[in-house]
């Protein structure tokens, strides 16, 4: 993909995204992280969280230059990490000092520091964002403003962790008609307690063809 705009390097969108073995990407962290449509099963990620978990999202955390969040991450975000000041954690130091975008129609204002509320058409504000930005921008969860962005070619690079767990009910990922889109897997490893971590790169539609 070319990231070449007048002579300047536009910057990348990653997504690392939680899921479950049947795609859920609802409330990974806690119970009360987002019960919305009566969703039970808050909190499914924490007993995975061993050290090869933490040492591959700490090297995720060491690379952004911004970040991109939908409004229910966001909160859910803001309620949390700038209460976390120990300069020793690499994920609240970058959280806290790094810029961050939110993208929503129903904020009027953001109260965590170095907060930019995008109101205008999203797809339109995030690729003037990565015009205008260099590095690579993250997005963490964000599953509804993901599948906008993924429709429409502007998440370069997905991180997708894969927990052994079904739920069976819960907020999809890749919910029906999703755009077709293929990635090339650049990464892949598996934690002692059995997540699996995949890089995927975007390089645009799949192909097609036969067993026969």
């Amino acid at each position: 993909m070319d990231r070449r705009r007048k002579g300047t390097t536009m910057a990348t969108l990653s997504l690392t995204q939680f899921l479950t073995l049947d795609g859920v990407h609802q409330a990974p962290g806690g119970p009360e992280e987002d019960p919305g449509d009566g969703f039970t099963h808050g909190g499914w990620s924490v007993p995975f969280g061993d050290e090869d978990f933490g040492r591959f999202m700490d090297g995720v955390f060491a690379r952004p230059t911004a970040f991109l969040l939908g409004r229910r991450t966001y909160e859910i975000f803001a309620g949390y990490w700038p209460e976390q000041t120990d300069p020793a954690n690499p994920i609240a130091t970058k959280l806290n000092a790094l810029p961050k975008y939110v993208a929503t129609t129903t904020l009027d204002s953001a109260d965590w520091a170095g907060t930019t509320v995008l109101r205008g058409d999203v797809v339109e504000e995030v690729r003037a964002l990565k015009e205008r930005t260099d590095g690579e921008i993250q997005m963490h969860g964000s599953g509804g403003l993901a599948r906008t962005l993924l429709d429409h070619d502007l998440i370069d690079t997905l991180h997708l962790l894969v927990f052994p767990v079904i739920l069976g009910t819960g907020r999809r990922l890749f919910a029906d008609g999703v755009r077709p889109t293929a990635f090339r897997l650049t990464d892949a490893r598996t934690t002692g307690a059995g997540v699996t971590l995949t890089t995927y790169e975007l390089v645009g539609r799949p192909e097609y063809g036969s067993y026969a």
